[in-house]
């Protein structure tokens, strides 16, 4: 594993029109700036978004590493499996549909990479603060993320936004559970990490549509806060260590 890579997890499942655009703009961004691989993990596609992303590879882009899912496992999984596979030291995430801003990546990694930051951050979370979604998704994301908030005090105002970066090394000393990545600022903190939220752009999906529905968030949203909730109250964190 390599310290000074930047490693970009991209799951993705039927984004086959989005990725060139995405993939594109992330190399436009993090060129000569960076030592970086992009990752891209295929969740059961099956819309020839892998055959899309071997033109890709073979046009031009030599850091794109393609991995898939012979079926759907889901968000988190997809993750897994992206961050398993990382060769470097900071894990940057962000959506497949192209409604994050690579520009923003820089930002994000700032803090982070920042030879005076405390030793405690471990986690930077993107804010929409302005989103490109209907009435309904904002309203419904509102809620839950007000709801989140007040009881798992975590102090994130968008927990469901996918461009965040992380150490990878904390990253897995976190409990592994579906449908974790909605809750990384919380699990994080759990474990005695500080995590900040930063002001991103966001854009309106430009080709197909959510692979999520307002329902599907809702009830599994629930069923996974009351499982963090106990997850919190079951953690000690013991203070500084002495050897005598």
């Amino acid at each position: 594993m390599d310290k000074s890579t930047i490693s970009l997890i991209i799951p993705s499942k039927n984004e086959a029109k989005n990725l060139p655009r995405l993939i594109h703009e992330i190399q436009e961004t993090l060129e000569n700036r960076y030592d970086y691989e992009i990752i891209v993990v295929d969740d059961g596609s099956t819309d020839g978004s892998v055959q899309k992303l071997k033109e890709i590879r073979h046009t031009g882009c030599h850091r794109l590493r393609i991995f898939k899912h012979e079926k759907s496992l889901g968000q988190t999984t997809a993750l897994i499996s992206g961050i398993k596979a990382a060769r470097g030291e900071w894990i940057v995430t962000l959506d497949g549909d192209g409604q994050n801003d690579p520009s923003d990546i820089p930002l994000l990694l700032s803090y982070l990479l920042d030879p005076f930051k405390d030793d405690r951050l471990h986690l930077v979370v993107g804010h929409r603060k302005r989103r490109s979604d209907s009435f309904v998704t904002r309203l419904s994301s509102r809620i839950a993320n007000t709801v989140r908030r007040r009881l798992l005090k975590d102090q994130t105002p968008d927990t469901g936004c996918g461009l965040k970066v992380f150490s990878r090394d904390a990253f897995f000393a976190l409990p592994y559970f579906d449908h974790m990545h909605r809750f990384l600022p919380a699990l994080f903190q759990r474990q005695g990490g500080k995590m900040i939220s930063v002001e991103v752009k966001h854009r309106s999906r430009k080709h197909g549509q959510s692979n999520y529905g307002v329902f599907d968030r809702l009830w599994i949203g629930i069923v996974d806060l009351i499982g963090v909730l106990w997850l919190q109250r079951r953690t000690k964190i013991p203070g500084e260590l002495k050897e005598l």
